[in-house]
């Protein structure tokens, strides 16, 4: 798991501002960026290394279309454990991290386990992933699946607050 720095300093309105044109665009030029949050391209850089470094900017990455590179099938899963311990948490996390048509696990209060997002090319693929993958992963008992027949939303962009986080 990442560890996440606390902030040196809290957020002021500059930040936010920055951090709001970075998610809408993390290649835009500093300069462009600069300008647009009222900074010269010096102060504006070291504000944005500094959130990089406090572990609020964790990277940047080229957003691909599933449906281009042939991954059109997106399925939800839901993994209920036949037991339950602190060995088994850590087995399954290790053996998840494995499986790269697996985009996010997480682990979920309620009567399953897990929460599992995956894209795959066709169902053929998705039937594989369940019988020979997930059920086999260690102490996988039952699992639940939902299909999806139409993306709504999806979206990586945090909701930011309009006012500095600053205290007063």
């Amino acid at each position: 798991m990442k560890s996440i720095k606390t902030p040196s300093k809290q957020l002021d309105k500059i930040d936010l501002k920055i951090l709001r044109l970075l998610q809408k665009n993390g290649r835009i030029a500093m300069t462009e960026l600069a300008e647009k949050v009222g900074l010269s391209t010096t102060p504006c850089t070291e504000r944005v290394r500094r959130l990089e470094r406090d572990g609020i900017i964790e990277g940047y990455y080229a957003r691909l279309n599933p449906h281009a590179m042939g991954n059109s099938l997106l399925v939800f899963v839901e993994i209920k454990l036949a037991a339950k311990s602190g060995n088994i948490f850590d087995a399954f996390r290790r053996e998840i991290q494995n499986i790269p048509e697996i985009l996010e696990c997480h682990l979920v209060s309620g009567e399953y386990d897990y929460l599992i997002k995956a894209r795959l090319p066709d169902m053929s693929l998705y039937r594989k992933l369940l019988g020979d993958i997930l059920l086999q992963l260690p102490s996988a008992n039952e699992s639940r699946s939902y299909v999806v027949m139409e993306e709504v939303k999806e979206t990586l962009m945090l909701p930011l607050p309009e006012q500095s986080t600053r205290a007063p």
